[in-house]
């Protein structure tokens, strides 16, 4: 039974990071792209704005 004891750790653990491997590898693209694009978008346009109203 020790055997086990000492399997049974590193199996969790990847099948925890295959797990994690998988959720980030489907949540790039469809509908999710469009999403994080528009709020980088979003985020870099209000930055550029914000430069351009500081006065110099």
């Amino acid at each position: 039974m020790d055997y086990i004891a000492a399997l049974f750790p590193p199996t969790v653990m990847a099948v925890a990071f295959t797990a994690l491997i998988v959720t980030i590898v489907r949540s790039q693209g469809g509908a999710n792209k469009y999403k994080e694009d528009a709020a980088v978008d979003a985020a870099i346009a209000a930055r550029e704005s914000g430069k351009r109203s500081e006065p110099n």
